[in-house]
């Protein structure tokens, strides 16, 4: 770190003409600069882990969405022009298209390859069971269908993702597609049957709510106390204009986490 990034503070102790200690404190910027790198470098390790240990020549791969899928497809597209790897790549977004797109990769879609080896995306959350939310950015139908395609499903995040019970560290609430028509009548029954508040998400950069890639709303549901997820997911998508639910539940199989020491912390989904 360069010395521009601390703050030293000298002063002149009462009645005498000695200087106090120096004290050397981190600002705030420093501090914010800090913990964004280690998290985007924890990132880096957890999507490097998880592609060096479930992709393999000659497989369908599903690429997930989000900025932890930026480092994943960095490594791919590495072993890919190193071991002269065969890959086809099956996108759950735009974004991710795009991603495949820039690196060169071989890009396909669900109606060439509707069955895939290994799909790896991320998670805004992550519990104990390995019961995720999804779909803080928008793109949770999508990363759904790919996801349940893959024969194996693994997930990378960083260590702020990692919570024992659902709400502990996302606070945004559980992410749910609905057809436009129907976003209030649906937030009502939500709200109704499970408590708390169902809002449409709004755009930052223009006026109005945000509209999907396959052109749907967004509510984000903020609970407020543990469910059966399970039980809770499939009465959600029961409500007449629910597209789905940012609740993936007996999906995952493995979860890679990047830690702040520089560990990769692997969990594999319970046995039941």
């Amino acid at each position: 770190m360069s010395f521009r990034g601390w703050l030293g503070v000298a002063k002149l102790l009462p009645g005498s003409s000695r200087r106090r200690p120096l004290v050397v404190t981190a600002s705030p910027k420093t501090n914010t600069r800090v913990a964004v790198n280690m998290a985007e470098e924890a990132k880096k390790l957890a999507a490097y882990a998880a592609v060096d240990n479930h992709v393999q020549n000659n497989q369908v791969v599903g690429v997930g969405s989000g900025s932890t899928i930026v480092y994943a497809v960095d490594r791919l597209a590495a072993r890919v022009r190193q071991e002269k790897m065969n890959i086809i790549c099956v996108p759950t977004s735009f974004q991710a298209r795009q991603l495949i797109v820039q690196h060169g990769l071989m890009l396909s879609d669900l109606d060439r390859h509707p069955e895939l080896d290994v799909t790896i995306d991320g998670a805004d959350e992550v519990d104990a069971d390995l019961t995720l939310i999804k779909g803080g950015g928008g793109c949770l139908t999508q990363e759904k269908i790919v996801a349940g395609c893959a024969r194996h499903f693994v997930v990378i995040a960083d260590y702020r993702k990692d919570s024992k019970a659902l709400g502990q560290q996302w606070k945004k609430g559980v992410p749910i597609e609905v057809v436009p028509m129907a976003y209030v009548p649906v937030s009502r029954r939500i709200v109704r049957l499970f408590g708390g508040e169902a809002n449409l998400r709004m755009a930052v950069s223009k006026a109005g709510p945000v509209v999907t890639d396959n052109s749907n709303f967004i509510l984000d549901w903020k609970f407020e106390r543990p469910h059966n997820w399970k039980d809770v997911n499939s009465a959600i998508k029961m409500i007449p204009g629910v597209v789905e639910t940012g609740l993936f539940v007996a999906m995952a199989e493995r979860v890679y986490f990047g830690m702040e020491d520089g560990r990769v912390q692997v969990r594999d989904a319970p046995i039941d």
